[in-house]
C-alpha cells in the first residue's frame, strides 16, 4: 500500500495545500478528506492520480480545509454521471454531522440534474464511534476524538503487517490509545516547532508541536510517525527543521512529507 500525501498545511497555508491525502493499493484508493476547494482537483492531477478513481471517500470533519474540496469531487462525480462519461458508483463516509453537511450543500449547490445522483449513485454514508468498515480489503475502525472544535473521526486501518492510525487534525488524547498505541504508522499533526510556539501559537487552535507529537509517539511505541497539517513559513527547510526538533525526542523512522509525497507503507 501507498500512501500519496495532496496536501501538508494547516488551513490558512498559501504555499501549500490543506492536508489531505490517498492510500492505494492494487488499483484501489481511499481519499481522505479534500482540503479546501477545487485545488484538489489540481492536486490529485499533479500526483498523477485520476479523481474518477476516488470512489471511496472518508471524510473526518467539517471544518472549511478538509470539507470544500469533497464539493468539487461530488460535482466532478454527479455532472458525469449525468452526461454519461462516468460509470459505477461511489461513496463517502463520515460521521452524521458531515453527512448531513454534505447533503444539504449537495442539493443546495448541485443542479437539481446532479444532485439527483446523491444517495442513489453516489453514497452518503454514516459511521458511528467503533464502528468498523471495510475498505479496500482492509478492517477500518472510525473513532471519534472527543474534539470540543467541530466533532471529529480519526480511523485505524489493519495492514497485513500492523496498523495505521490518523488522528485527525488534533493532538492525540488519552481515549486514543486503544487504537495508537503500538501503530506501525501513525499520521499525527503537528503545527509548528516546539521551538516557534511562541509564534504560532499551537495549543490556542488545539494542535501540537513536532516535540508534542514524537514525544507521545515514543511514548506509545509507534514506528513510522509522520507529520502533517503544519504551518507554510519556511518550506524549502521544513523538513529538515522539523527532523531535527523531532528526532531528539522520537528514534521511530520519523517522516515529514512535502505535497505529492509518496510514502511506501
Amino acid at each position: 500500500m501507498n500512501l500519496t500525501l495532496l496536501g501538508t498545511g494547516n488551513a490558512t497555508v498559501t504555499h501549500c495545500y490543506n492536508t489531505c491525502f490517498v492510500l492505494h493499493e492494487s488499483g484501489q484508493y481511499l481519499l481522505v478528506d479534500g482540503g479546501g476547494g477545487n485545488g484538489l482537483l489540481c492536486q490529485l492531477e499533479k500526483a498523477h492520480l485520476r479523481w474518477q478513481d476516488m470512489r471511496t471517500v472518508f471524510v473526518t470533519h467539517k471544518h472549511m480545509d478538509h470539507l470544500l474540496g469533497i464539493l468539487w469531487l461530488m460535482r466532478m462525480m454527479c455532472q458525469s454521471w449525468r452526461r454519461g462519461t462516468y460509470e459505477g458508483e461511489a461513496v463517502i463516509y463520515g460521521h452524521d454531522e458531515v453527512i448531513s453537511l454534505l447533503r444539504t450543500m449537495g442539493k443546495a449547490l448541485l443542479s437539481s440534474k446532479d444532485s439527483a445522483f446523491l444517495d442513489d449513485r453516489l453514497h452518503l454514508v454514516t459511521v458511528t464511534d467503533g464502528e468498523t468498515r471495510q475498505l479496500m480489503g482492509h478492517d477500518v475502525i472510525f473513532f471519534d476524538i472527543r474534539s470540543t472544535k467541530a466533532k471529529q473521526f480519526g480511523f485505524s486501518l489493519e495492514l497485513a503487517d500492523g496498523r495505521l492510525t490518523c488522528c485527525g487534525d488534533e493532538p492525540y488524547q488519552p481515549w486514543e490509545e486503544a487504537y495508537v498505541r503500538d501503530s506501525k504508522w501513525l499520521l499525527h499533526e503537528a503545527f509548528c516547532l516546539d521551538a516557534e510556539a511562541d509564534i504560532f501559537h499551537p495549543y490556542e487552535k488545539h494542535h501540537s508541536t513536532v516535540k508534542d507529537a514524537c514525544q507521545t509517539s515514543a511514548r506509545l511505541g509507534v514506528q513510522n510517525l509522520i507529520l502533517y497539517h503544519t504551518e507554510d513559513k519556511d518550506l524549502a527547510h521544513r523538513r529538515q527543521r522539523y527532523h531535527a526538533e523531532g528526532s531528539r525526542y522520537y528514534q521511530g523512522n520519523l517522516y515529514i512529507p512535502d505535497d505529492l509525497d509518496v510514502i511506501a507503507l
